[in-house]
Order: structure tokens, then C-alpha cells, then sequence
């Protein structure tokens, strides 16, 4: 088998390579977390109908995930939409 010398020089070009593939991805990462919807409590409420008191049950059991900056909370709509496909009740089921 024989041996590969490494030198100073191309383990500064992997570096190079190395940092613009990260800058890639977190750009990419960065795009996506953009492009997501995000409610406000009232937003939710209003859109389910519900009261602060059961928005507030559906993050303490988990039911419902959130984000929380300072005192502000936000939802991602993506989580509400698959919420209630989750709780889909088929009524076939029920007949």
C-alpha cells in the first residue's frame, strides 16, 4: 500500500472547500426556514376557532409545536394543516 503525503497546501484547499460547502447548505437551510409559513396566536385561534386557554393545552401536551421568541409565540402552518390531518376522523368508519 502505498502512502499519501498531505501538505500544508491542500489541507488549505480542503478548508476552502470545506467552508464554501457549509455556506452552501446553510443558505439552502436558510431559504427553507424563510419560505415556511408562520401564525401569531390570534391567527390560529381565529382559524381554528378556539380559545387562548385550549391553544395554550395544545402546546403543553404537545399536540401542537410552536416557536417562541421573547413573548411572542409562532406556529408553523404546515404544523396546524398536519394537525388536523393526524385527528381525521373517517366518518365511513363511524357508520
Amino acid at each position: 500500500m502505498s502512502a499519501t503525503i498531505i501538505t500544508t497546501e491542500d489541507l488549505k484547499e480542503f478548508k476552502l472547500e470545506l467552508l464554501e460547502e457549509i455556506r452552501e447548505m446553510f443558505n439552502e437551510n436558510r431559504a427553507m426556514v424563510m419560505k415556511k409559513e408562520w401564525l401569531k396566536s390570534t391567527q390560529v385561534m381565529d382559524m381554528l376557532n378556539i380559545s387562548p386557554g385550549t391553544l395554550q393545552k395544545f402546546r403543553h401536551n404537545g399536540t401542537l409545536a410552536y416557536t417562541k421568541i421573547g413573548g411572542l409565540i409562532f406556529y408553523e402552518a404546515g404544523q396546524i394543516e398536519k394537525m388536523l390531518s393526524d385527528n381525521l376522523v373517517n366518518n365511513e368508519k363511524l357508520k
